[in-house]
């Protein structure tokens, strides 16, 4: 017995670290989300340079007559007007050249960050549910006409480890082919007994609800099983399967 306490431990440790690092990983995740939303909003558009305005021709001085000769008064020359200064464009807008870069930098940084979120996701599976004591459980549906899924409610061990609620969207998504992983969970090796019940509507509209029980043994693999919903023509009633991959 104090031989697998140190074991116990350890495990406990490793999984709390794996969570922690989890936790980690997906703040920094918000972080970049983060991060390129603000560039996005903050980056500045350079406004177009100021052409000034050209300047005016200075007057022509008016010639001086000579004293010794006084001639008629002759109409001072006048300078000619100014040209009138250009007006100022106004701030144009930035080409679309610079916004569609822009948008390409955000699409690429929202790709890489969906990616690294799905690893994550992958990294922290297998360091919370490692493949020695991983025990993974779907649901699936065949046909199904003769029963209208509502709810299904797993106990493993004689533990209730999982009860799920369906929305009609959910169910014709069984229906078309889906399959659900219901649970995941860790257990040691040895033997176990999962028992699955399904509540719902069966034939003629009434309220139907069946159990099934499996046995299996859990050994140094992953171990899949899988609860199939089938319709039994020749009774008229759904039937409830268990699979258990090896």
């Amino acid at each position: 017995m104090m031989n697998g306490l140190p074991l116990v431990l350890s495990a406990r440790r490793g999984r709390r670290s794996a969570a922690w690092i989890a936790a980690t990983a997906r703040l920094l995740v918000g972080c970049i989300i983060g991060m390129a939303a603000a560039y996005a909003a903050d980056e500045p558009v350079a406004a177009p340079a100021m052409t000034p305005a050209p300047a005016a021709p200075a007057a022509t001085p008016a010639p001086v007559a000579s004293p010794a000769a006084v001639p008629a008064p002759a109409a001072p020359e006048t300078a000619p007007p100014a040209a009138p200064a250009p007006e100022t464009a106004a701030s144009a807008p930035a080409p679309a050249s610079e916004f569609s870069n822009l948008d390409g930098r955000i699409q690429d940084t929202k790709s890489d960050v969906i990616q690294l979120n799905r690893d994550l996701m992958v990294l922290e599976e297998e360091l919370l549910f490692p493949a020695s004591t991983q025990v993974a459980v779907f649901v699936s549906m065949d046909v199904g006409k003769l029963f209208d899924l509502d709810s299904v409610q797993l106990k493993l061990d004689n533990k209730e480890v999982a009860t799920y609620l369906y929305t009609p969207s959910e169910v014709q998504a069984l229906h078309r082919g889906g399959v659900q992983r219901i649970y995941l969970g860790n257990l040691k090796a040895g033997s176990h007994e999962l028992v699955a019940f399904f509540t719902g509507g069966g034939p003629h509209r009434r309220d139907y609800k069946r159990g099934t029980t499996v046995k299996f043994d859990k050994g140094t693999d992953p171990k899949y099983i899988e609860l199939r919903i089938k319709d039994s023509t020749g009774k008229q009633q759904p039937e409830f399967d268990v699979k258990v991959w090896q």
